[in-house]
């Protein structure tokens, strides 16, 4: 039976805006104010989608969340109509409105933790949401994103659902963003990388001083467990805090895995060697495995962080060679250009790197690797997933024209206070449901 990964996109949502949430991500707030593009910033995801399809890959669309959240600002105390409730948060709560328009479940990478079935207990493929405890714009998204990917993944003979973990910073789990998979074959069992910031019962251990560590062990542990993983089948990684200090608030901008190629900077983790010598232990056929390490004196953390170099795809192509799908800003870097150029002659399994342009997203903090979800998966589990999910010709011609229909040019900090902005949303949600056949799964639709 063939198997590959497939990955998914979020599909960028109608607020998409730049109001600088994420403390930590240093893109995120170089850029907070300014005024942002839903349009286009949609359809630059679009075309990164369609273009990974057509170099035979799977690709399916993440559908994004209700915004503005209402119902949240219901439950902090405002009343009346819907115009009523945001035009008084505009008033007397400004922050707490920006952080309920928030588009960020764009970068799907944080939207759950997937283990496929090779590697499960029960032989199905696992996903849980991820609860994002530590932002709180993150953090009202895990319900619906439970939703849609039930929607997209229905089919209990090959897929379980799980509840997210409690909604505690004891166990904050940002989700695939702080987890990746090697492997020799994508159908082959293989070991799971689970990465953490912190001990969340023990302060004696290693923590950042400057910014938040988002990621718990703790939450590492229970996923593994709720995924039912062996003891051989993951790796629990620290994430070096004095990196999370310069900007690396996610394991996905200081290292990417695919197969049997682990690209990392040398100073992600906490105990390198230790953890190398532990993948390869678990690993089996360690020769076949590749550490591509880069050195401080190749590209500083800085460099890479400005780029988002780690913070891309990579993809294994139909014809075997491994891909790395970069954002044209390392493109525009003389010194990761210059690295990457060299990467491809150096006999490792990467051999092409492809540039795209999705400076919208990479401006509020997020490049390639933040927009998709990876799941494995076989031919047989391809064909219970939601085939109205999946990117073709048709998907791609469709969705543009959505976007054009329902999307705005421009969305700058004082547009997030018009009414008139909740009810495009909602416009262009309710349809966009019906074109991805996703049922009713925000709850304007539910009431």
């Amino acid at each position: 039976m063939k198997f590959f990964e497939a990955n998914f996109d979020g599909l960028v949502g109608p607020t998409h805006n730049y109001a600088g949430l994420s403390i930590g991500n240093v893109a995120s707030l170089n850029n907070a104010k300014n005024t942002s593009s839903p349009k286009q910033a949609a359809k630059q995801g679009l075309q990164k989608m369609k273009s990974l399809s057509e170099l035979g890959l799977v690709q399916g669309v993440l559908a994004p969340q209700e915004r503005p959240d209402v119902y949240t600002l219901r439950r902090l105390g405002f009343t009346g109509t819907d115009s009523e409730v945001i035009s008084l948060a505009a008033k007397q709560a400004p922050a707490v409105l920006k952080a309920v328009c928030s588009a960020s479940s764009m970068w799907t990478a944080n939207a759950a933790t997937i283990s496929p079935s090779a590697d499960t207990a029960d032989g199905k493929i696992h996903f849980t949401p991820a609860n994002l405890t530590n932002k709180f714009h993150r953090s009202l998204e895990p319900l619906t994103t439970g939703r849609i990917l039930k929607a997209m993944f229905s089919d209990d003979k090959h897929f379980a659902h799980h509840q997210h973990l409690p909604d505690n910073d004891h166990f904050g789990d940002e989700g695939a963003a702080n987890h990746t998979r090697l492997c020799s074959d994508y159908g082959d069992a293989g070991v799971e990388l689970f990465v953490y910031g912190r001990y969340a019962f023990d302060s004696s251990k290693p923590a950042p001083k400057r910014f938040p560590a988002r990621h718990t062990l703790e939450a590492c542990e229970a996923v593994a467990r709720l995924h039912g993983l062996s003891e051989n089948g993951a790796v629990m990684m620290q994430q070096n805090p004095d990196v999370i200090d310069q900007g690396v608030f996610h394991n996905d901008v200081i290292a990417v895995g695919n197969q049997n190629v682990l690209f990392f900077h040398e100073q992600a983790f906490v105990d390198t060697q230790s953890k190398l010598d532990e993948i390869r232990r678990k690993f089996g056929t360690a020769a076949d495995l590749h550490f591509i390490e880069v050195k401080t004196s190749e590209v500083s953390v800085s460099e890479a962080v400005k780029t988002y170099l780690f913070n891309t795809q990579l993809v294994t192509l139909p014809n075997g060679d491994m891909a790395i799908i970069a954002p044209t800003e390392c493109r525009d870097s003389a010194t990761v250009s210059a690295y990457l150029e060299q990467l491809t002659g150096r006999g490792t399994p990467v051999r092409q790197v492809h540039y795209f342009d999705v400076k919208q997203s990479m401006q509020n903090g997020g490049g390639p690797a933040c927009l998709r979800l990876r799941v494995a998966m076989s031919a047989a589990e391809h064909q219970a997933v939601n085939p109205a999910v999946l990117m073709n010709d048709s998907l791609f011609i469709r969705l543009n024209q959505w976007v054009d229909t329902h999307y705005r040019d421009q969305i700058s900090e004082a547009d997030l206070a018009d009414p008139q902005l909740l009810i495009e949303s909602r416009q262009a949600l309710d349809e966009l449901t019906q074109i991805l056949k996703l049922g009713s799964v925000y709850q304007f639709q539910r009431n």
